[in-house]
């Protein structure tokens, strides 16, 4: 579903990432971690086209997305950050991003702006994953407590229908057992709806309780690639993720 090779990028004429390569299959469960300012956020950014690609490429299938117009995989690197949103990236950004004088079910309609075929409604199944929002839809998203606009976050790219979901630390300023709810429902996600699903995350315990296969970054490079079980070794986290 992703597949991203040889990346180059920065900001203006400083470079972050060099020559990163990472895949993410059809329904799995991949978690980015590494140290702060070692370029993860750098790399969700490009790979959703809010930062340009240097070199290298960024291939995405969108066979999980309404359009099958495309089965294999596409070369994105140079598209535009909507054309790659229509085409099945969706992305949850640090800091949610939401507009907080738009209500819940305003803010998910403008995830509609990305499916394709556009839809005309908020898929159901945004509200089997999140019923909060269904039950707050009408409340302004600025009123929401941090976990509940963590949902409104990850429902709204859900309504684009996109076949790769790319999510910035979404365990951020969360209280711990709502960080375990959003890992699980990310798990459960993955499994039914066949999305690939990106994570970056620093929070240790989420990223066992979601991962299928981890990738380590140091200094905008990918250093380790292990599997979840992995994660277990004190001694491999400490050298990868310990100050």
């Amino acid at each position: 579903m992703l597949d991203v090779s040889g990346l180059d990028s920065g900001y203006d004429k400083i470079q972050v990432l060099r020559e990163v390569a990472l895949t993410v299959d059809k329904g799995e469960r991949v978690v980015l971690m590494g140290r702060n300012g070692m370029g993860k956020t750098t790399l969700a950014k490009t790979v959703v086209g809010l930062l340009p690609a240097w070199n290298g490429s960024i291939s995405v299938s969108n066979e999980a997305n309404g359009s099958q117009t495309n089965s294999g995989l596409n070369e994105v690197a140079k598209w535009s950050p909507d054309r790659r949103a229509k085409f099945g990236i969706g992305y949850v950004p640090q800091g949610r991003g939401l507009f907080p004088l738009l209500s819940v079910e305003e803010n998910l309609r403008i995830g509609l702006h990305a499916s394709k075929p556009r839809l005309r409604s908020i898929p159901d199944s945004v509200y089997d994953y999140f019923p909060v929002l269904k039950d707050r839809r009408d409340q302004l998203a600025g009123t929401l407590s941090g976990g509940e606009q963590q949902q409104l976050s990850i429902g709204r790219a859900l309504v684009g229908m996109p076949s790769v979901l790319i999510l910035d630390e979404p365990s951020e300023g969360i209280q711990p057992n709502l960080v375990a709810g959003i890992a699980d429902k990310l798990r459960t996600l993955a499994t039914d709806s066949g999305i690939a699903v990106l994570l970056i995350e620093q929070n240790l315990d989420a990223a066992k309780r979601f991962a299928e296969r981890c990738f380590f970054m140091e200094n905008g490079r990918i250093v380790h690639t292990c599997q979840a079980e992995d994660l277990e070794d004190g001694d491999l986290i400490d050298r990868l993720l310990g100050v």
